[in-house]
């Protein structure tokens, strides 16, 4: 399957190329600002990936940094290109705002670590499943929103895991979450043979991160590592947690991240052995 890539992706790579611009030509974001005719906030913003700058105010950037030729055409693109609207635009209003950001990241990573210690990951959830999921919130939307929702969520699953270039997927699951029984026991096992099917495909591996281990160094909650095709985008880690969520790009962050994955990774159980333990909570059901 094709898809467009993500504006969200771009935005964060021209981020990253006008502060190390400004960086690199010695200047304060309020200089920056002076020039362009925009407050410093502005300039703090474009450059945290938090708002899409215009062309124009790109334009007004590099020629402060003095930046010519390709290189300025090049990035003038970029600006254009990350000012596009993604898919989920048409649907904002029932994607949380918070969430946004990370669907444009997902629908251009090119591999995914997560560990989760209580639910299926979102992307690798049944229809049953996921409903069961969003009908345990404390307030629950009306009906017919709460189906859009879901809607959005099986798109979303189509187009990373169904694309011509799926990305590499290494989940690690708590015990937890296979024993818990979302939904009841018929959905239950219906998600267990998902996981079973997709753990069987060339793109997707999980792991079971057993009872028996005991304590171990993930027990303050679930996070996502989010690499991308180019060496310019930064590995992302991102952390949700209720009503909210944070983006860590800082290398020594990420690089605790890897190391605290590759510790799950090394504790858990393997591929095989995983699908036999899910098997086993699927018959037990």
């Amino acid at each position: 399957m094709t898809t467009q890539r993500s504006p969200s992706v771009r935005r964060r790579r021209l981020a990253a190329e006008l502060q190390r611009l400004r960086k690199e030509t010695g200047v304060t974001r309020e200089q920056v600002a002076e020039h362009a005719g925009c407050s410093p906030v502005t300039v703090t913003r474009i450059e945290s990936a938090t708002s899409a700058a215009t062309v124009a105010l790109v334009a007004m950037m590099l020629d402060l940094y003095e930046v010519a030729g390709e290189r300025r055409e090049a990035l003038l693109q970029l600006a254009r290109d990350a000012r596009k609207r993604g898919w989920w635009y048409k649907v904002s209003e029932a994607i949380p705002e918070w969430v946004q950001s990370y669907v444009g990241l997902e629908e251009e990573a090119a591999t995914f670590q997560e560990y989760q210690p209580e639910f299926v990951p979102g992307l690798l959830q049944g229809e049953g499943y996921a409903r069961a999921v969003m009908k345990s919130a404390p307030v629950l939307p009306p009906e017919e929103e709460l189906e859009r929702r879901l809607s959005i969520r099986m798109k979303r699953q189509e187009r990373v895991l169904e694309r011509a270039d799926p990305p590499k997927m290494w989940f690690i699951l708590n015990e937890a979450v296979i024993r818990r029984p979302v939904g009841g026991a018929e959905t239950m096992r219906d998600q267990l043979q998902r996981l079973i099917h997709l753990s069987e495909t060339n793109h997707v591996t999980i792991q079971i991160l057993p009872f028996a281990v005991g304590v171990h160094p993930a027990m303050d909650g679930g996070f996502t590592i989010l690499s991308f095709p180019k060496p310019s985008d930064p590995d992302t880690v991102y952390v949700e947690y209720w009503q909210g969520s944070v983006y860590l790009e800082d290398p020594s962050e990420v690089d605790a991240y890897v190391l605290l994955f590759n510790h799950l990774r090394a504790r858990a159980l393997g591929p095989d052995q995983a699908r036999n333990l899910i098997a086993q909570a699927a018959r037990e059901m």
